[in-house]
């Protein structure tokens, strides 16, 4: 089992939520990148999403964009971000997701590139402009070494959508509370609890949902109708607000609040 699918298993023997967690790699730079995936899993996070940074984020809010911006500023790769991800590796076992755009990833190479994320520790790759009746060069690299394909499914997914990424993804799914690019919204979607549930029908997987939650009330309403929430902008956003010692204790507080949430809500 490996230790995307033990996490899920773990959360819910014990009756609880998984906090997803999303920062882009390299912002501000990669030194901070590592110091952040400890802290994270310390603060609560079940799950580390890494942002690959690329020139071209179409799905992404400005926040994100500008985060994108930041990292490749600083020199950020890809080669870089594996790197990385090895690093973290020698004192955590948090799960980590690569989230990001196709591009880099076939000019890097699939076989190369899923057996490299596989040997650095990466358990998932979730790519938003890879549409699942596309993947199937990719997912023979990736299922070649054991990494999870993850999808994303949305209010406008039909049933021929559902029912590919029902037999192709892996891991879990993201659902995208909203339609649009990322960034926080000041309110959940009216419709997620019918929504899910029609996904529900479908899917044996967990389903994250994500895209504009912000706040611990926001995590919390959705985690009682999702398997788990993703918070990215909210959190991206103190590392344009912050650095140093009060970025850690800003991303810190804010990461314990979603966590103590969601959690509260389960229980």
């Amino acid at each position: 089992m490996n230790r995307l699918t033990q996490r899920f298993t773990d959360i819910e023997k014990r009756e609880d939520k998984a906090l997803v967690t999303f920062i882009t790699a390299g912002d501000p730079d990669l030194d901070t990148t590592a110091e952040m995936i400890p802290l994270l899993e310390e603060a609560g996070a079940d799950i580390i999403e890494l942002g690959m940074p690329f020139s071209d984020p179409m799905a992404d809010g400005p926040t994100i964009q500008l985060s994108s911006e930041r990292a490749l500023a600083a020199g950020t790769t890809l080669e870089a971000v594996l790197a990385t991800v090895r690093r973290a590796r020698a004192t955590s076992s948090i799960p980590i997701i690569l989230m990001g755009y196709l591009n880099p990833i076939h000019a890097y190479g699939y076989g190369r590139f899923a057996r490299d994320a596989a040997q650095a520790g990466v358990d998932g790759v979730l790519l938003v402009d890879m549409p699942p009746e596309e993947s199937r060069e990719f997912l023979q690299a990736a299922c070649a070494h054991d990494l999870n394909a993850i999808f994303l499914l949305t209010p406008t997914s039909d049933k021929s959508r559902i029912a590919t990424v029902a037999e192709l993804g892996k891991g879990f799914i993201y659902y995208v509370t909203v339609t649009g690019v990322t960034g926080a919204r000041q309110e959940v979607s009216a419709s997620l609890a019918t929504e899910l549930g029609r996904i529900r029908k479908k899917i044996k997987l967990p389903i994250v949902a994500g895209f504009g939650i912000s706040t611990p009330e926001q995590a919390a309403s959705v985690a009682s109708l999702a398997d788990g929430v993703v918070v990215g902008s909210a959190i991206v956003k103190l590392f344009q607000q912050h650095s140093g010692k009060k970025l850690k204790t800003e991303v810190k507080r804010l990461v314990s609040a979603l966590k103590q949430a969601i959690s509260a809500k389960a229980a």
